[in-house]
């Protein structure tokens, strides 16, 4: 039987609150001092010149460059300035895609997601390889395999760029970075799966660790370039690093991407409203950090932010309806489930290892439904005292609409701006288009 939506006048009949109870809203921005790199293309040029081993390389060598299916948005300058400056050096370039299962875990599937990133082979200026083979290059200390691609094999020399944050499945002094794009990226679908099985077994941040030394050993990895990125999400940071001292190097950026983490101005909320959830956003679709909500086996929750509801509207065209991560909410509108790609998730999810994340949560056939819902499943006695925020996603949470109740609480801060009360507004049960901006 097909799967049916209920009726928005059935599920609003459950409730006693109607669309004049609830609070009016106002825009909010937080505003903070970003470190910000100036000139994106210098600093790269400088950061491949920082890695050592490439003056030693052949005239003609292939070098490979990673590139991987988050939306970093320095990413493509860094990569079509690195491909320049390697022709520069009379070396060979070429992008290697690295996303482990992501894209489907099939090669057109990862160039797909490279090309809605604004990585193809014209805008970067060299070839992609993206090839799903990969072969096996030794076992960890569990003795579980540990696998790399076949392409990054073949190249002369490896170099991993990739941005360096918190990880939203785990903690430890390696997380999402460097290690992880050689360990997952590299390792394709099956690196992935075979990294997350182990993770899930062990400490992830110590298997990541153990088997990036490893592959380290076993690929032509050189070096790497290292992002950090401001809480606006450029580059703040930009590093070239030998590939001795990238297991010394990252814990230490990942320290400074910990104090530049984007994450709401407010930390008590009923409900939170994420206009989209994606891949390209984060890995979970919404990040972890922002939501205050893991779900992940062995993890523990975080204390902060306590958000006793999340509701997810849509998914992100560059998903391709993977919408991984939407068990992270509480309810989400029709149009997710419409644009659901199952297989898709269902591939991440067993390579990731967590299926909480991919759960069917409440199904509402439109936003008003979902916020006129929220008060009986909060505890909230008085519609017009939900305390909601509503964001356009978790990478731009600086940006946001919130109730009247949490205005009062953000318009004495010094580092956040409130705009002037007003009533929501709603188009045939549909918010308002992008208020925030």
């Amino acid at each position: 039987m097909p799967f049916e939506v209920p009726d928005a006048g059935a599920l609003r009949a459950a409730t006693d609150a109607t669309v004049g109870d609830l609070p009016r809203v106002a825009s909010v921005t937080r505003h903070r001092d970003h470190d910000e790199v100036e000139d994106v293309e210098r600093a790269t040029r400088e950061a491949v010149g920082d890695i050592g081993g490439l003056e030693d390389l052949p005239p003609g060598s292939e070098v490979g460059i990673t590139a991987g299916s988050r939306g970093i948005s320095d990413m493509p300058t860094i990569l079509e300035t690195a491909v320049s400056e390697l022709r520069s050096m009379e070396l060979e370039p070429v992008i290697l895609a690295a996303m482990g299962s992501h894209g489907g875990a099939t090669a057109e599937g990862q160039r797909e997601t490279l090309a809605a990133l604004g990585i193809t082979s014209s805008t970067v200026g060299c070839e992609i390889r993206s090839s799903m083979a990969v072969d096996r290059v030794g076992d960890d200390s569990l003795g579980r395999p540990v696998y790399a691609a076949r392409d990054a094999r073949e190249v002369d020399a490896v170099v991993l760029a990739n941005r360096v944050k918190p990880h939203t499945d785990f903690s430890g002094p390696v997380e999402s970075g460097l290690c992880k794009m050689a360990v997952i990226g590299l390792g394709k679908h099956r690196g992935a799966e075979s990294l997350h099985n182990a993770g899930l077994a062990a400490d992830f941040s110590s298997v990541i660790r153990e088997r990036a030394e490893l592959l380290v050993e076993e690929l032509p990895i050189i070096g790497g370039i290292a992002l950090v990125e401001n809480a606006r999400h450029r580059a703040a940071h930009v590093e070239g690093i030998d590939a001795g001292r990238i297991l010394e190097r990252e814990p230490e950026l990942l320290e400074t991407a910990r104090e530049t983490l984007a994450t709401l101005p407010v930390t008590d909320l009923d409900l939170l409203v994420v206009d989209e959830i994606g891949k390209e956003i984060s890995g979970t679709g919404m990040d972890t950090n922002v939501l205050g909500r893991t779900y992940f086996h062995g993890e523990d929750e975080p204390d902060e932010p306590s958000i006793a509801r999340v509701y997810a509207r849509s998914v992100t065209p560059a998903s391709h309806g993977n919408a991984l991560g939407m068990g992270l909410a509480d309810f989400v509108h029709r149009d997710v489930v419409a644009d659901l790609a199952v297989e898709d998730m269902y591939v991440n999810v067993v390579t990731s290892g967590e299926p909480r994340r991919a759960k069917l949560p409440f199904v509402v056939p439109d936003d008003a439904t979902a916020l006129l819902v929220a008060p009986s499943t909060t505890g909230v006695a008085d519609p017009g005292e939900l305390r909601f925020a509503r964001i356009r996603n978790t990478l731009e949470p600086d940006d946001l609409v919130v109730s009247e109740p949490v205005t009062r609480e953000l318009e004495d801060r010094p580092d956040v701006t409130v705009g002037k009360l007003r009533p929501i507004e709603f188009s045939e049960g549909r918010l308002e288009t992008a208020p925030y901006d």
